[in-house]
């Protein structure tokens, strides 16, 4: 009768540990992070369409400064998320010269070597542009094939519609030239 006893208490623990580890990756996937997928080449050559990304959750991300890699939604603008880099945070001047593609915050002309090209493309926002407490400027890294915050239509994004910060590239996506995935890509981002 005790083997009989044993496979029945096996069974209710082999049961009990998966819920548990059932329950835990809701959890984790719910409030500390999510998988993100890239859609669209408007942050080549950073990021390739389909890459996959852990993305950490908004509430757990703190201020976001120039550079992040963020994850945002704003569904009067786009119905789905959009991947873009923080250019300027909350009381920072953002300016942008159109004809020599430079731009500048706080008068400081940024340094962005992961840009594919400079940016020429304008989409209505007026510059300078001071950005309001609680939001950031966002831009894709492929600045001509970018909507992002130079478009009137998304402007200056209200840091609650932020999901997260990208920080983890988890499976890369097709490269545009070649077509092939390349695994060594995988990795941090930022």
């Amino acid at each position: 009768m005790k083997p009989e006893k044993s496979k029945g208490r096996e069974l209710y623990e082999w049961t009990q540990t998966l819920i548990g580890s059932m329950l835990t990756v809701v959890v984790v996937f719910t409030f500390v992070i999510r998988l993100i997928g890239v859609d669209g080449h408007s942050m080549v050559p950073t990021l390739q369409h389909g890459d996959r990304l852990l993305v950490l959750n908004a509430m757990l991300c703190g201020e976001y400064q120039w550079g992040d890699i963020v994850v945002l939604r704003k569904e009067s603008f786009m119905e789905e998320p959009i991947v873009k880099r923080v250019i300027a945070t909350e009381g920072q001047v953002v300016d942008i010269d159109f004809t020599s593609g430079s731009v500048f915050v706080d008068g400081v002309q940024l340094h962005e070597g992961y840009i594919n090209e400079l940016t020429y493309k304008n989409d209505g926002t007026e510059f300078p542009l001071r950005v309001p407490e609680g939001s950031i400027f966002v831009m894709g890294d492929n600045r001509n094939h970018s909507n992002d915050s130079r478009d009137a239509h998304l402007g200056t994004v209200d840091v609650r519609y932020v999901i997260g910060r990208a920080v983890f590239l988890i499976f890369p996506g097709p490269d545009v030239s070649t077509g092939q995935r390349e695994f060594k890509r995988i990795g941090g981002i930022g």
